[in-house]
């Protein structure tokens, strides 16, 4: 019995973990869009950014490859397990798919509201992982512990370029509220929705992987 309570905790973290490390980089092409047309110039935060986006793929890419070892499919979670998706979702009233780039592009509050929102997810990201890497299930998967000893490597140099767009420009450091919003969200799904999901029989697998819907990238001459 331990062993399959064991087998479903890692089978769940596992693929909420690959779902929100593909909508992390691909939202970042968002921001990236952004970024470039705000500030063409700034070269650095540029880069900075595409390692962001370039680590979050290469997280993503980690947790396939566990599961293809494991011979299954994700589990088939959605954007309710999504932090990045729920706090775009409740500071903007928009999902990110929905978010309008054009207005974020053209407003300094909306971009600076969007640095805050990812510097605080990343935070979050960061200290989660931490505390996987001291949970008892998880040590005992080496192959999932050296994917988080990675994201924590990996993880202060995403939330970096955005604090440090903030300071350059004189912007405010997240409220108390932005940070309970935070918290919120991350109460939600470790109190509410994973127990659900963990005991849901009905919990379907994906049929495909996240990235076969990606954008084909343009072939080099």
């Amino acid at each position: 019995m331990f062993d399959a309570f064991r087998r479903r905790y890692l089978d769940l973290l596992a693929s909420i973990y690959i779902y929100n490390e593909h909508r992390g980089y691909t939202s970042i092409d968002r921001v990236l869009e952004a970024v470039r047309a705000r500030s063409p110039d700034d070269a650095q935060l540029i880069a900075d950014i595409e390692k962001h986006r370039e680590d979050e793929r290469r997280h993503y890419v980690m947790f396939k490859r566990w599961f293809e070892l494991k011979g299954m499919m994700p589990l088939k979670v959605d954007r309710t397990c999504g932090h990045i998706d729920r706090f775009v979702e409740i500071m903007f009233r928009r999902t990110i798919d929905n978010l309008d780039t054009d207005r974020i592009i053209a407003e300094d509050d909306q971009f600076e509201k969007l640095c805050r929102v990812i510097s605080l997810t990343e935070q979050r990201g960061f200290k989660q992982v931490e505390i996987l890497l001291k949970h008892p299930l998880v040590r005992d998967d080496k192959a999932m512990m050296k994917i988080f000893q990675i994201v924590h490597r990996d993880e202060p140099s995403h939330w970096a370029p955005y604090d440090g767009w903030l300071k350059a420009h004189g912007k405010r450091d997240p409220k108390w509220w932005e940070r309970g919003i935070d918290t919120f969200i991350h109460s939600e799904l470790l109190f509410f929705k994973l127990p659900l999901l963990f005991v849901n029989p009905w919990l379907k697998r994906r049929t495909d992987w996240a990235d076969a819907s990606d954008p084909v990238a343009p072939a080099i001459a």
